[in-house]
Order: C-alpha cells, then sequence, then structure tokens
C-alpha cells in the first residue's frame, strides 16, 4: 500500500512541475547596450537608404543624316586656387559620427565619471558654424578621468551606467563655446551630467 501510495504521489508531483510558469529570460546589461546600439545603427542605415537620389534618365539614341563629329582639341584648364570650404552634410545626416576634421577649432575637456560604475558617453553636436554635426562616443571605467579634444558648440551629453547587477543613465549639456581656450571639466554622475 505504501509503495502505491508513493508512486502516486511521485506522479502527482511531476505533473505540477511540468504544469507550472516557465520563468522569463532576463537581459544582460551588454545586451541591452549592444540591442540598443544595434537600433541606433539601423536608424542611420535606414535613413540613408531613404534619402532620394537622382537619377538621370538615359537619352534616346536618335539616328540622323549629319556626319560624325571631328575632334577639336579643348583648350587647356587654368588652374585656381581656391580656399577649402567645410561640406555640409545632407539634411538627416546628424546621426552618424561627426567629422571633427572638418569641424573646426577644438579645445580640451576633460570628463570625470564620478558614477561609481562603467560609462558609455555620448556626445550630439546638432550643429555648429562649420555646418557639421553628429555624435563622439567615449568609454569610462569606474572613477576614470579621461581628457579629449573636442570641436567648439553646443552638446547634449548622454551617459548609459553599468554598475554590474544593473544600470542608470544621465544626461546634460555640455557648451565648448568659441571663446573658451582652456580645457574644462564635465562631471558625469548617478543623475546628471555637469559643468562645475
Amino acid at each position: 500500500m505504501i509503495k502505491k501510495t508513493i508512486f502516486v504521489l511521485a506522479i502527482l508531483a511531476l505533473l505540477l512541475t511540468a504544469c507550472g510558469q516557465q520563468a522569463e529570460p532576463t537581459m544582460s546589461p551588454e545586451q541591452v547596450q549592444q540591442t540598443a546600439a544595434a537600433a541606433a545603427w539601423t536608424m542611420v542605415a535606414q535613413t540613408q537608404a531613404a534619402i532620394p537620389t537622382n537619377t538621370p534618365i538615359p537619352p534616346t539614341d536618335t539616328p540622323s543624316p549629319t556626319p560624325l563629329p571631328t575632334f577639336t582639341p579643348l583648350p587647356l584648364p587654368t588652374i585656381e586656387v581656391a580656399t577649402p570650404v567645410p561640406t555640409a552634410k545632407p539634411a538627416g545626416s546628424c546621426e552618424g559620427p561627426l567629422n571633427v576634421a572638418e569641424a573646426g577649432p577644438q579645445s580640451n575637456v576633460r570628463f570625470e565619471n564620478e558614477t561609481g560604475g562603467k560609462v558609455t558617453l555620448s556626445l550630439w553636436l546638432s550643429g555648429n558654424d562649420f555646418a557639421q554635426c553628429g555624435f563622439l562616443t567615449y568609454y569610462l571605467s569606474k572613477n576614470e578621468k579621461l581628457t579629449v579634444s573636442i570641436p567648439k558648440g553646443n552638446y547634449y551629453a548622454f551617459a548609459l551606467i553599468d554598475y554590474g547587477n544593473s544600470s542608470g543613465n544621465a544626461s546634460g549639456y555640455v557648451n565648448n563655446r568659441v571663446g573658451d581656450n582652456h580645457g574644462f571639466v564635465v562631471k558625469i554622475k548617478k543623475e546628471a551630467i555637469v559643468v562645475p
């Protein structure tokens, strides 16, 4: 009798565990960051693909009784010296990397990570006097201080913070003014990015 009861209880326990709710899989902070980066680059690629192209219509070959043209040499070209002009990006292309080489004068900025975690810092320049815009990205480990040279302009700054077992973010503005010729400090805190 006891053997039958143990057998029935074992079958009942097996059925109950088989019918239970399955645990949902979770993503690590690295997977979340990689997914966000992939989505951002997909948007950039889709934006570039959506820009219309100007494709000329090929001419129609019509026969004519006129004789073929004769070769007439063209005059030699003259050399004109022109000053380089920064190339403006087409509308809607500010989602890609910033062209630092054509973005004008730069100055040093020291970013200080005071969050207690690893930081992925993105700076977005919406446009400056040299018609340049786009993103700059930097990676700072815990308590790291990083000095970089960035073009003059008003940047929106966003930091993705990885604490190991959780994540957070901070944002703010960094204005690298034309008159500033010295390095200045930008502090990345747990909730905000500030210029003291």
